[in-house]
């Protein structure tokens, strides 16, 4: 098992240099005595982020959003942050849709040819990828996108092509991705394509068509509610700063978060994520306002009731931060990842069997996380079990999310299976 020992250490030290906390050590070997105060750290820090997903939240009155945009304390913006730019269709798009596949959408229909010639395996080969959020010609030009590109996407041609064009939010249980300290609860969007006004009575082109990237079988049964063109851009704005933040670009973080507000003042998430921007700049009083107004808008926000404890915390409010830490756990006494980084430490101490029955415990509650499988497949190897590491690692590589997580875990598969043939 030396071969093996060594992969597990090559594979540890891989994410685990990828999933520094900010401002402390680049790995957990610093000790287990700070570890509860930096898993906490990183189970609070949550975002609300579409595709990343969508808000399924019903809308609220919003406070006016002036109230909380402070523009004073950041760097301009490096780039625009333009709504019309979110739907907007480069020349390769026009001559897509005009020129390429004209003949197939006068054939089909413009609703269907379009699906059939952007989703089909055979056509244009766009591939699922949520590493970053795209507008409409990003997505087009790179070929993937996440779940809220595609649908940026799909809108933009079908726009272009006159159609009706509907949102919806769809009702799917929690997921929840990291990114360092940064927790992302990722929720879901969809579109429905029409026919043109002026097809009406006609007697192609009739029906309207859902157009969803999840699997069918996640699809069964799924609640939805319309959502506005505002909305969808206000959520493409959210993601926008919250990759940022996982950057730590904050000064972008800012600009894009506050277009989503100022977009679509109704959108919570928003709200959420600007607070957390004002976090990580070091803004408390700032945080404080904006998570204060949005606990008062719903007392039972877990987001931003974590991240105020943050705040209310680093501000000397340790009543009051307490307070509010013990209702929260009362509400959610195992949040997400809390196995996950109990864990870690376990791996800290060498208690591989301990570890092992910890990740497993994330994997039965969230087992679409690619990294929960992945650990317990180090875990696994570490206890020299080769045939379980395998089957962990096959899974991390099904449940990658993006094209680089799949690439790094079948590569560390391949190495894996060398290990074995020996």
């Amino acid at each position: 098992m030396a071969g093996g020992s060594d992969f597990c250490h090559a594979l540890s030290q891989r994410i685990l240099l990828g999933a520094s906390v900010r401002g402390a050590p680049g790995s957990l070997g610093s000790g287990c005595s700070d570890l509860g105060e930096r898993r906490l750290k990183r189970l609070v820090l949550l975002l609300w982020c579409a595709g990343l997903g969508a808000c399924a939240t019903p809308p609220v009155p919003a406070p006016p959003p002036g109230a909380f945009f402070h523009d004073e304390l950041f760097s301009a913006p490096s780039q625009r942050v333009e709504a019309t730019e979110v739907f907007a269709l480069s020349d390769a798009m026009k001559h897509y849709v005009h020129v390429d596949i004209a003949h197939e959408l006068h054939s089909a229909g413009l609703a269907r040819g379009l699906i059939e010639e952007l989703y089909r395996p055979d056509r244009l080969k766009l591939d699922y990828d949520s590493a970053a959020t795209r507008n409409a010609a990003q997505a087009f030009d790179a070929r993937k996108g996440n779940c809220l590109s595609l649908v940026i996407m799909t809108a933009a041609f079908a726009r272009e092509l006159g159609l009706q064009v509907t949102y919806q939010s769809v009702v799917i249980e929690e997921t929840w991705s990291r990114s360092d300290d940064l927790l992302f609860l990722n929720t879901h969007v969809n579109l429905t394509l029409g026919r043109r006004s002026i097809d009406s009575g006609r007697s192609y082109d009739a029906d309207s068509l859902t157009i969803d990237f999840l699997p069918a079988e996640s699809k069964f049964g799924q609640h939805t509610r319309q959502i506005s063109e505002d909305t969808i851009v206000a959520m493409y704005m959210n993601n926008r700063s919250a990759e940022a933040l996982a950057r730590q670009q904050i000064d972008e973080a800012y600009w894009w978060a506050r277009g989503a507000i100022a977009q679509a003042p109704e959108f919570q998430s928003a709200y959420n994520t600007l607070g957390v921007v004002y976090l990580r700049h070091g803004d408390l009083q700032a945080a404080e306002q904006v998570l204060s107004a949005l606990l008062e808008r719903d007392p039972q926000d877990k987001k931003a009731m974590s991240n105020l404890v943050i705040a209310l915390g680093k501000l000397g409010r340790t009543e009051e931060s307490s307070a509010l830490s013990e209702r929260l756990a009362q509400m959610e006494p195992y949040p997400p990842y809390h196995f996950f980084w109990l864990g870690t430490a376990a791996m800290e101490r060498g208690d591989l069997r301990a570890a092992k029955a910890l990740f497993q415990k994330e994997v039965n509650r969230a087992d679409y996380c690619s990294e929960f499988h992945f650990w317990l497949g180090v875990a696994d190897l570490g206890l020299g079990d080769m045939e379980g590491a395998r089957q962990q690692l096959s899974m991390a590589m099904e449940n990658s999310a993006t094209t680089t997580d799949h690439d790094l875990y079948a590569a560390k598969l391949q190495r894996l299976r060398s290990y074995g043939a020996h």
